[in-house]
């Protein structure tokens, strides 16, 4: 890494460092360009000399919550050989995970960046590239992408190897446990229903179970 990359490194660490600092004292919600200038010591406007848009570093300081989802989501992978079922079970971790912290998800995974989310998470990793050291190759892909429903559908193509699924059922029962997923996490983020974090896990899982039943068809 030569001297450039090490100041520009350096200054990313700093408003990653202050955004987090706020997000852990005060909630996501109160995130401001000037708190966070404050806090690393410069200007609001030098902000937007290392990233186009505020939400670009909200993403960047969100990801340091979802470290434990990455180690946790090997543990959920090994339960099983069949990619069938290390599917679900990858859902099972997501929604353990981003339930119990639906806010910071929603930055990375739903919120509007301004462009495209790929880019964004190939920019973060670029800088960050030592936090994806020690995963085995078919979580990666998991990891690497924030589409949902293009990272969730890696774990059914690999399935495809082991049995005759077909590919437009495919599509339909992955779009299905993403749509899923978003409307429990609409549901959880805005407390229109009486449901806890434990109900709304089993609730998800149970319908992302019954929409895998297309695939036998």
């Amino acid at each position: 890494m030569n001297r450039k990359e090490v100041k520009l490194k350096r200054m990313l660490q700093y408003f990653v460092d202050a955004t987090v600092e706020i997000i852990n004292e005060e909630g996501l919600e109160n995130v401001t360009a000037r708190k966070i200038a404050d806090r690393a010591g410069y200007t609001g406007s030098t902000i937007y000399n290392y990233f186009e848009e505020l939400s670009h570093l909200v993403y960047f300081a969100s990801m340091r919550f979802v470290n434990e989802y990455m180690q946790d989501l090997p543990n959920y992978l090994v339960k099983s050989d069949s990619y069938l079922e290390k599917y679900l079970l990858s859902w099972e971790c997501f929604c353990k995970h981003s339930f119990h912290n639906p806010k910071i998800y929603h930055a990375i995974f739903i919120s509007d960046l301004g462009k495209k989310p790929k880019e964004v998470l190939e920019h973060y990793f670029s800088i960050y590239s030592s936090e994806l050291l020690g995963f085995p190759e078919e979580i990666k892909p998991l990891l690497y992408n924030p589409d949902l429903v293009s990272r969730s559908r890696e774990m059914l193509e690999m399935a495809k190897k082991e049995s005759d699924l077909d590919e437009q059922m495919i599509e339909e029962a992955n779009e299905m446990a993403v749509l899923i997923w978003e409307g429990m996490m609409t549901t959880l983020l805005n407390r229109r229903r009486d449901m806890d974090i434990q109900e709304g896990i089993k609730k998800t899982m149970l319908y992302i179970r019954n929409s895998m039943k297309i695939l036998e068809r």
